[in-house]
C-alpha cells in the first residue's frame, strides 16, 4: 500500500514564501478543509495517510514534498532553497527513517523536493532558484548505487520543476512547455496543459488509473480524460495562492521499501 505522508496547514500561511504568484491573503480555515478534501482523495486512491501536525510558525510547512526524496531504497533528506524553510525536515526525516535509510544534501548545496521528479530509474531534478548544481550533484551520488540516473532540467518563469511537468501515467507527463523544454523528457508521451491554464501541468500519480489535479482546470482536465487517464479533481485554490498544488502537499512512496 502506498504511504502518503503530509502536514496540516500552519496557521502562519499567508506569510509564505512566493516567487512567481501575485501575493493573494489566503483563507486558512479554507485551506484547512481543503487539504482534508486532499487527503480523503488520497485515501480514495488507495494511500495510507499519515498526518504531521501544522508547524505554525514556518508557514511553508504544508509543503511537505519540499523537504525530502523518498525512492524505493532510501529517502534523502534536502537542504532547501528557501532558508526559512530549513526547520521543516527534521520532524519529516523521524516520520521517514520507520521505512527507508536517511541520507542528507549538504550545504552550501541546496535541493527542493518539488524539484525532483522520478520516472522509473531517470530523476529529472530541476535547476533554478532552488535547486543547485552543488545539490543535485549530491543527489546523484546518493541515488547512483541504487541504480538511477539523475538528469538537471533548466526551467523558467516557475518555482519548481513539478510546477511545469508531473507524472500522470506509467509512460506520460502533463507539461507546460513555457516553463520547461520537451526534449529532456523525449520517449515518454506527452499531454500539453491547455494555453489557458498556465499552472494546470501539476498533477499527482500514486500509480493507479487515476490523478490528483486542481479543479480549476477544467480544460486540462478534458486533455488528460480524452488520452484515458481518470481525474480526481480537487479544489486547491487556497494552497495555490500560496505557490502550491497537488504534488506539494504529500510525499508518496511505497510502505515496504526493496
Amino acid at each position: 500500500m502506498p504511504i502518503a505522508l503530509t502536514r496540516d496547514v500552519s496557521a502562519s500561511l499567508a506569510a509564505c514564501q512566493l516567487s512567481f504568484v501575485d501575493r493573494q491573503p489566503p483563507d486558512v480555515a479554507k485551506a484547512h478543509l481543503q487539504h482534508a478534501a486532499y487527503r480523503r482523495a488520497l485515501e480514495t486512491l488507495g494511500c495510507q495517510v499519515l498526518e504531521l501536525p501544522a508547524m505554525d510558525a514556518l508557514p511553508d510547512a504544508v509543503f511537505v514534498e519540499d523537504v525530502a526524496v523518498v525512492v524505493d531504497e532510501v529517502a534523502v533528506m534536502t537542504h532547501p532553497g528557501a532558508a526559512t524553510r530549513r526547520g521543516e525536515g527534521a520532524s519529516v526525516g523521524a516520520a521517514l527513517a520507520r521505512y527507508r535509510g536517511l541520507r542528507t544534501i549538504e550545504a552550501p548545496g541546496t535541493l527542493d523536493g518539488g524539484d525532483v521528479l522520478r520516472v522509473g530509474r531517470r530523476v529529472f531534478v530541476g535547476r533554478a532558484a532552488r535547486s543547485d548544481a552543488a545539490g543535485i550533484a549530491q543527489l546523484a551520488a546518493h541515488l547512483a548505487p541504487f541504480g538511477y540516473g539523475v538528469q538537471a532540467v533548466p526551467t523558467r518563469d516557475c518555482l519548481h520543476l513539478k510546477s511545469a511537468v508531473t507524472r500522470v501515467a506509467q509512460d506520460t507527463l502533463l507539461i507546460q512547455p513555457r516553463w520547461v523544454d520537451r526534449e529532456p523528457f523525449a520517449g515518454y508521451r506527452l499531454i500539453e496543459v491547455d494555453p489557458a491554464e498556465e499552472h494546470a501541468a501539476n498533477a499527482l500519480w500514486v500509480g493507479t488509473d487515476s490523478v490528483i489535479h486542481p479543479a480549476n482546470f477544467p480544460r486540462t482536465r478534458e486533455r488528460l480524460e480524452r488520452a484515458g487517464i481518470r481525474v480526481l479533481p480537487v479544489d486547491l485554490s487556497e494552497l495555490q495562492k500560496a505557490e502550491g498544488a497537488t504534488t506539494c502537499c504529500s510525499i508518496v512512496f511505497d510502505g515496504c521499501p526493496t
